[in-house]
């Protein structure tokens, strides 16, 4: 038989009514209960079951190319999307190569990276405007773990003939140089992490990208621009400087380079502030016109051509000793497996990067598909970009994600599908192909230009400190400390730090909950805080009071504390007060005499209602904690002569109520739910006019 409950709190028949019918019936749907182990046959039969239907519907699922493609309109969509490829293509080629600086890698490996990346994404990802590529956050973490392993194995010590290595880890493979080595590292290490990514999507855990907030990204993001920022200052100016490691790098960088002023190259700092001086202008003309512009204009493919025509003419490298790109070999070289024996050491650093990847690209792709009205799929980004850092691997590539810049570029030049990819990859394969030993003669420190005036979107952050404060001091913290630790600390422990410090702060706000005393607005069913509005009623004899957050085992003591505190009316200091009285009178006519007159007197001095209504609504959920809090409330209050009503429960706060054994009559309370907290009122003034006695009315 279904389970009925019967609101009886303002039934027209007692005479308490407030002008309506209140007498509700509710009948509770009971639901069959499956034995877990044919729930479990169940389940495995529906996933595992296969059929052709099935299996169509996983293809299609696993390439959302597959959905789009057919329904492709060639006439409308066509322009935009070979326009917006064309330009990110364009652009990439020498971003491509100056990021390879960040990860430790040879320019051709870039430029692999991105052509593969563009390629799988446009196969497996389920965004049609993101671009995945290079992430300069990202290349700098692939470059403190190659730099690092480099050092481990003696390449960094500065002599290159007593550090080779064998491939194999044997005593007789093949020979390693530092390059060789530094490629196989971040090869192995990309392998690793997309790994990573693709078992996160097994498990689809896609949902951990809402635990990382939009505060935390972009606080992690500036602090990493200082660093990437700091990380290209030697080559502005043209010194050879290893990579400073562990710790307070930022800091005992700046100190290095400030120690080393003297050793400036002054050709490349000339041709640094140059380049300074053309792209930063130029690329704010482009951001001020943006909305006039059909397309940015490629200011970067400019300077790098005609910085690589005076490095090339003026022979920077032989006359000013000036560092260059080097050779950049044209096609493609055979694949290679990853290092297995190098995984043990990189897989802890790999699964931070592959943290990282996820939830830019998932908020990237979010972020565009909310703004353009479609939906994507967390868990198929994840194996997108899983894939899009296996793939790769195997080809000498790093670890890859979507990057804001060329996902706004592809935006605002007409992308519609995830076919502009394509035509950014023909571009790409063509600069493969033909056209990257032309950028032999290109100085690195154009290349760190270009990074670093890639960095003005992230460090603009800073002057928007003041409005973010105004608007939230928490996000505005959980910035600031995510920032800081990423810059001065340690970059991967700057996102650790930064998960912590939100998760305190949302533990926090439950924590900072306090119990507000409620008055009506009128005759309506409104109730607020009586100190926060001018005009509010109270009902003679009531008390109404609403706790903003969940009870739980973090809080359950401080709900208490804060709810006797505001009530005026601590149920545990009577009863010592009144237990010590006891203490100090002999006699026991006296005692009870005297136990009488001061109950009399504190009932009279110290109660100014007979009831105390917790306004529930804004309780999400009961644990075993919070239910006991709720019991121990409601009998201690019940021992003084105060009734404790609970008003509009949710049906989980309910059922935890029931499970927990608040409605047992040991405590005095009566399994009655108040679905308004005027009918509380109601109900507790009309029983009280009758009863006159707490013992009766509950």
């Amino acid at each position: 038989m279904p389970l009925k409950e019967v609101c009886e709190g303002v039934a027209e028949e007692d005479g308490f009514g407030t002008g309506r019918d209140s007498l509700f019936i509710l009948e509770k749907c009971v639901k069959d209960k499956e034995p877990w182990k044919s729930l479990i046959k169940r389940k495995v039969r529906k996933k595992c079951s296969c059929s052709t239907d099935r299996a169509k519907a996983l293809l299609i699922d696993s390439f959302p190319i597959l959905k789009w493609l057919p329904r492709y309109r060639f006439k409308d969509w066509i322009i935009g999307d070979a326009m917006s490829g064309l330009i990110v293509g364009i652009l990439l080629v020498p971003q491509s190569i100056a990021y390879s600086l960040l990860a430790e890698q040879d320019p051709i490996y870039g430029l692999y990276t991105s052509f593969f990346s563009s390629i799988i994404y446009a196969l497996l990802g389920s965004s049609r405007h993101i671009s995945v590529g290079m992430f300069g956050v990202l290349c700098l973490l692939v470059g403190q773990v190659v730099d690092k392993e480099l050092t481990l194995a003696g390449y960094n010590s500065g002599t290159n003939l007593t550090a080779l290595v064998h491939i194999d880890n044997s005593t007789t493979g093949p020979v390693c140089d530092r390059s060789c080595y530094a490629i196989m590292v971040g090869a192995t290490l990309t392998f690793t992490a997309g790994v990573y990514q693709v078992l996160m999507g097994l498990l689809q855990v896609g949902f951990v990208s809402v635990f990382l907030s939009d505060s935390l990204l972009s606080g992690f993001a500036t602090g990493a621009s200082l660093t990437i920022l700091t990380s290209q200052v030697k080559y502005l100016l043209g010194l050879h400087l290893p990579r400073v490691q562990g710790w307070g790098s930022l800091i005992r960088t700046w100190i290095s380079l400030f120690t080393n002023l003297g050793k400036t190259n002054v050709c490349d700092l000339i041709t640094s502030i140059v380049c300074l001086l053309v792209l930063v202008p130029t690329k704010e003309l482009n951001d001020r016109f943006k909305a006039k512009l059909k397309a940015p204009i490629p200011f970067e493919l400019f300077v790098v051509i005609i910085a690589t025509l005076a490095s090339h003419f003026g022979q920077f490298k032989e006359t000013y000793r000036s560092d260059v790109a080097g050779e950049i070999p044209t096609g493609f070289m055979a694949p290679q497996l990853p290092n297995w024996s190098l995984i043990p050491n990189i897989a802890v650093d790999a699964f931070s990067i592959a943290i990282v990847g996820f939830a830019i690209t998932v908020s990237l792709s979010e972020m565009f598909a909310k703004k353009h009205g479609y939906v994507v799929d967390a868990n198929q980004e994840m194996y997108a970009i899983g894939f899009c850092n296996i793939i790769p691997s195997f080809f000498r590539c790093f670890t890859t994600s979507a990057a804001l810049t060329k996902t706004l570029v592809k935006e605002s030049t007409g992308c519609q599908t995830q076919l502009s990819a394509l035509v950014t990859a023909l571009v790409l394969l063509l600069v493969l192909l033909v056209i990257a030993p032309l950028f032999y003669s290109l100085q690195k420190c154009v290349l760190a230009v270009i990074i670093i005036v890639n960095l003005r979107g992230a460090l603009r952050k800073f002057g928007d400190i003041p409005k973010m404060w105004r608007i939230n001091r928490v996000d505005t913290t959980i910035w600031l400390v995510t920032m800081a630790t990423s810059a001065l600390i340690n970059t991967e422990l700057g996102l650790l730090v930064g998960v912590l410090v939100s998760a305190f702060c949302v533990l926090g706000r439950t924590q900072g909950a306090q119990v507000l005393q409620l008055g009506q607005a009128g005759d309506r069913e409104v109730f607020e805080d009586l100190a926060s509005y001018k005009g509010l009623q109270t009902s003679p004899g009531v008390a109404v009071f609403r706790y903003s957050a969940p009870i739980y085992y973090a809080n359950q003591a401080l709900f208490k504390k804060s709810l006797y505190r505001n009530v005026g009316l601590d149920p545990l200091k009577e009863k010592a007060r009144r237990k010590k009285l006891n203490k100090q009178k002999q006699g026991e006519e006296e005692q009870k005499q005297e136990i009488e007159v001061s109950t009399d007197v504190f009932l009279l001095q110290h109660t100014t209602f007979h009831t105390l209504i917790i306004d529930c609504s804004p309780v999400m959920f009961l644990d075993t904690a919070g239910v006991n809090a709720l019991k121990e409330v409601c009998k201690d209050y019940n021992d003084l002569g105060v009734c404790v009503l609970l008003a509009q429960c949710s049906t989980s706060v309910i059922d935890s109520l029931r499970r927990g054994g608040y409605y047992d009559p040991k405590i005095g309370a009566k399994e009655i739910q108040f679905y308004t907290v005027s009918d509380a009122i109601s109900y507790a003034q009309s029983l009280k006019s009758q009863n006159g006695n707490c013992d009766t009315f509950v």
